[in-house]
């Protein structure tokens, strides 16, 4: 075998080596943290205040799981919650993620139960309304 046999080889294997990296590449599942992240940028400063809103309770909700098959949230010392949501995300893949509804109610506990879900860490992302304020926090769980 000659140098020229070899060079043309070398740059054939390099060519082949590229297709099968491209195509393994293109086959990856690649989930955005958000699809709506231009909508979620022009929000961020309405987000912020609602952060800033749950750093200011004195008693913060506690958000438990139970048994790993319920997720408890314990709102202390607050006479009504207005409505809100709870979204379980994970970020690994956006088809484990959970949505849930906080119910308006003077209970203070509300209870959802967890169905089909992966063991592993959640960030659980909890936007509620009480006394005429909005509010957001995010915990990390793991089920």
């Amino acid at each position: 075998m000659n140098w020229g046999k070899g060079i043309v080889l070398a740059f054939v294997l390099f060519a082949l080596f590229l297709a099968v990296m491209i195509t393994i590449m293109m086959r990856q599942d690649i989930g955005l943290v958000s699809k709506q992240y231009y909508r979620d940028d022009i929000h961020f400063q309405e987000q912020y205040e609602r952060k800033m809103n749950a750093e200011q309770l004195e008693f913060k909700p506690v958000i438990t799981v139970e048994q790993n098959e319920y997720l408890k949230i314990y709102f202390p010392m607050v006479s009504y919650i207005e409505g809100g949501t709870v979204k379980l995300f994970r970020p690994s893949s956006e088809r484990l993620d959970q949505n849930f509804s906080l119910n308006a109610s003077a209970d203070s506990v509300q209870v959802f139960q967890l169905k089909n879900l992966e063991r592993g860490a959640y960030r659980v992302k909890m936007e509620w309304k009480m006394e005429g304020k909005e509010f957001y926090i995010e915990n990390v769980i793991f089920i």
